[in-house]
């Protein structure tokens, strides 16, 4: 009786805890169930569709159990003939299940060729490298040609088809944005495309969704859609070369970003640091995260991530710094110039 009785406790204990954290599940911006596309929407009316389905099943069950809970052993059992017992189990276990997944499957099909149909031609072309672990993200002109690069930040404005083509620098990797669409594969040697339309502002979280190695669940993005005027303004800010220093703090910390080595790893336009193993940093400091979304853009985040990749994401490519405070003080005042 106690050990019944202590299972009933932990089970309440457990349920009150699962409770508790519905909310946490809305509030999370990383959801499928919150399209703000019409490609992610077409995906949700499927989800919706099968949950729903899943939910009539789930009910029909336990009101059948708890029936022949509640009649118990009837006094004079009932037989059904062999013609109403065969009927009912051509209907209740053919007939429905094969409906309804023949109008799951064939919604799912044409879901997957709409969904794989060719963008407008006025589409914006934005071709995205995986790395690990990290997105490089280059805006291309009507030639195909690179016009701004940047990282872990995609900028697109409202109302406007974008065309992706997706790229990898080593492994597998699988671009997800669940607001926005499906996930699609980054294949090394391989470009695949996959394309979309947000009709509303606002900032998505996307993320690898294929296993790619150590830090794979910190190979974070952003999306951040905008009317096209504010797109327009950052896109040509994106493509200016960074501004010389004009402090005696920021110009001490170009010096020791150039003898610290980082050049060798990050390019920023307008200097000769012109290195690619790395992201970008030349509009580092308008951005609105670092290190793939694992931390703020704020001083005392890329401080710490100056100071020990490492201890953030263990396996980082970037070493450990071996700086001075007052050198790292003026290398974080240049950094936080590059806007």
């Amino acid at each position: 009786m106690h050990f019944w009785s202590e299972v009933s406790r932990k089970a309440i204990y457990v349920g009150m805890l699962l409770l508790s954290n519905i909310p946490l599940l809305y509030a999370q911006s990383q959801s499928a169930i919150e399209p703000a596309s019409a490609q992610a929407r077409g995906i949700s009316y499927i989800w919706w569709s099968m949950f729903w389905v899943a939910v009539a099943v789930f009910i029909a069950v336990m009101l059948i159990l708890a029936w022949g809970l509640w009649r118990g052993k009837a006094d004079k059992p009932t037989h059904l003939s062999y013609l109403a017992s065969r009927n009912l189990v051509i209907v209740a276990g053919v007939a429905v299940p094969l409906i309804t997944v023949i109008c799951l499957v064939g919604g799912s099909l044409f879901l997957g060729r709409t969904l794989s149909e060719k963008p407008p031609a006025d589409a914006l072309e934005i071709r995205i490298t995986g790395w690990m672990w990290w997105w490089q993200i280059e805006y291309l002109d009507e030639n195909s040609n690179t016009i701004a690069t940047t990282a872990n930040e995609l900028h697109v404005p409202v109302n406007k088809p974008i065309q992706l083509y997706l790229e990898s620098g080593d492994v597998i990797h699988s671009f997800w944005v669940p607001q926005l669409h499906g996930k699609t594969d980054l294949i090394p040697g391989r470009t695949n495309s996959s394309w979309f339309e947000v009709d509303v502002s606002g900032t998505f979280r996307g993320q690898c969704a294929e296993f790619c190695g150590l830090q794979h669940a910190l190979m974070g993005f952003l999306v951040v859609s905008e009317p096209q005027a504010e797109f327009d303004a950052w896109l040509a800010n994106q493509q200016t070369p960074s501004s010389a220093p004009s402090t005696s703090e920021t110009t001490a910390g170009q010096r020791v970003f150039f003898e610290a080595g980082c050049q060798h790893c990050h390019t920023i336009k307008g200097t000769d640091a012109t290195g690619t193993a790395g992201p970008d940093l030349t509009h580092l400091a308008s951005r609105q995260s670092i290190a793939s979304v694992t931390r703020q853009n704020s001083r005392a985040h890329l401080g710490g991530w100056v100071a020990d990749p490492n201890g953030i994401k263990p396996g980082a490519k970037m070493p450990m710094s071996q700086l001075e405070p007052e050198e790292l003080s003026n290398l974080l005042d240049y950094l936080q110039s590059l806007n």
